[in-house]
């Protein structure tokens, strides 16, 4: 058992060093740019993607608050579950996350989308929806980044096919950019 424990963990070590640090670098000019002139950030995806969309906001919406500064606005679009099934039922499932955006977000917001595959309909349809308004999309995949690659204007893609080991990196990358956030905002950085 040790020995699929240290396979795990190598395999995770080396997927790191494989995503290019520039795009890690362009979310958090993205997302700081977005605080600075008092823009939104919405977050989203289904399964693990849905998990770490809701832990991704509430790090940046409570973790980076500053005395004396402003509050950083972050909305998960994977919590409302009413909703979600709402227009899942009324409509399609494609709809549960473009559908919210079409209420709330405006030109300049963030939207970013957690797809393990990149194949996945709503939140490529969310892409699609964010950008016909101005909206800057950002994509965290796996594999090859799917079809979500060609809809969202920066992608981070794990180079895996591995969804655990994809979903992983991917809470360990909004970590890092939650903590970078926060320390352009207090002024470490």
């Amino acid at each position: 058992m040790q020995k699929e424990i240290n396979r795990y963990f190598d395999q995770i070590s080396t997927l790191v060093h494989r995503i290019p640090s520039e795009n890690i670098e362009e979310l958090i000019r993205i997302i700081f740019e977005a605080y600075n002139n008092g823009r939104r950030i919405f977050i989203f995806g289904n399964g693990g993607g849905s998990a770490t969309s809701s832990h991704f906001v509430c790090d940046l919406a409570k973790g980076t608050a500053t005395p004396g500064k402003p509050r950083l606005k972050a909305v998960s679009l994977s919590d409302n579950v009413p909703l979600i099934t709402a227009w899942a039922n009324d409509t399609d499932y494609t709809n549960t996350f473009g559908e919210q955006l079409k209420n709330l977000v405006e030109e300049r917001d963030v939207v970013i989308g957690l797809s393990g595959s990149g194949m996945s309909p709503n939140v490529i349809n969310a892409f699609r929806v964010a950008n016909e308004i101005g909206a800057i999309s950002v994509l965290l995949s796996g594999y090859s980044g799917g079809d979500a690659v060609n809809e969202a204007m920066l992608s981070i893609v794990v180079p895996s096919e591995d969804m655990q080991q994809i979903e992983d990196i991917h809470l360990m990358l909004c970590h890092i950019v939650f903590r970078m956030v926060r320390s352009r905002i207090r002024g470490d950085l």
